[in-house]
Order: C-alpha cells, then sequence, then structure tokens
C-alpha cells in the first residue's frame, strides 16, 4: 500500500491550487482513497517537482501582501 503523503499540514496556494503541506491538488487529495496503487505512486513521483517549482517561484513572490500598516 502506498502511504498519504500528507503531513497535516492543510494549506492551500491560491496561485498553484495545491496544498503546501502534501503538494497534491484538491482533486488528488479527494481521490486519494479510491486511487490504484500505481495511480498514488504516479502522483507521489510528482510531489518533489511541484516543490521545487514552488520554492523556485517564491523569491519572485512579494513577502509582504498584506499592504501599508495602517
Amino acid at each position: 500500500m502506498v502511504e498519504s503523503p500528507c503531513i497535516k499540514l492543510c494549506r492551500i496556494d491560491p496561485d498553484s491550487a495545491l496544498c503546501l503541506g502534501c503538494w497534491r491538488s484538491l482533486d488528488e487529495i479527494a481521490a486519494w482513497g479510491g486511487m490504484s496503487p500505481d495511480a498514488r505512486r504516479a502522483v507521489m513521483r510528482q510531489l518533489p517537482d511541484r516543490r521545487s517549482a514552488h520554492d523556485s517561484g517564491k523569491d519572485q513572490r512579494p513577502t509582504n501582501r498584506a499592504g501599508p500598516a495602517l
């Protein structure tokens, strides 16, 4: 059985629509229980690349999204 990559840090990135804890999409998270082991492994193989893509783009985004202090 392929274990879930969930680390109980469920936060969806608004830009990529991926969970920042496990790097799966909402559709993948919802379907996980019914996926075959091969399908789960296919998703698992994509996760490191998703995280790398997110981390490499991090420097290009503004760090202060809250705006100026009032």
